[in-house]
């Protein structure tokens, strides 16, 4: 059976990303986000914040970077990964996640992208209006209701008697 490393997380971020370069030139974006989970505490419930350190690698991370700003909302997709060291003759370990792929997410704020409002930078969902918008790029064309000439009730158009 093989194994398996997969992590979806959705968080704030506790601070700015930081953008810095390998000494080959590949880009490394680094930040921490906190996850609320909520557990219950006697009769009542409390959150209960979990941080997490990220890793983004290359482009996405070049990129990304100017909207990974301090309390922007994100879904993180990755793997986890264990970077071990020495340290004063101590055995370190320190867990991070290395995204594969990440979401800005929420709308406006600081972190947003320009153009939609989504935040998604254009990879989000498409509202209403948007059959017009994006007509010939799979999107069905949008028509009104087909009235019946007599003054019978609007139909949609199908003319085939469907018992269900």
């Amino acid at each position: 059976m093989a194994d398996l490393n997969h992590v979806v997380l959705i968080g704030r971020l506790t601070r700015d990303a930081e953008l810095k370069y390998t000494t080959s030139g590949q880009a490394v974006c680094k930040f921490s986000i906190a996850v609320n989970r909520r557990r219950k505490n006697g009769d009542q419930w409390v959150d209960e914040a979990n941080f997490f350190d990220v890793v983004l690698w290359g482009r996405q991370g070049e990129s990304l970077n100017q909207y990974l700003v301090r309390g922007k909302l994100v879904g993180v997709d990755g793997e986890l990964r264990q970077d071990r060291w020495e340290q004063d003759g101590q055995n370190r370990s320190k867990v991070e996640i290395v995204a594969n792929n990440l979401q800005l997410l929420g709308s406006g704020g600081p972190g947003s992208l320009p153009g939609n409002g989504t935040g998604l930078g254009g990879s989000g969902s498409y509202g209403p209006g948007s059959y017009q918008e994006h007509k010939g790029e799979g999107f069905p064309e949008r028509r009104p209701p087909v009235r019946d000439p007599q003054g019978g009730a609007s139909h949609d158009g199908f003319t085939d008697d469907i018992p269900f």
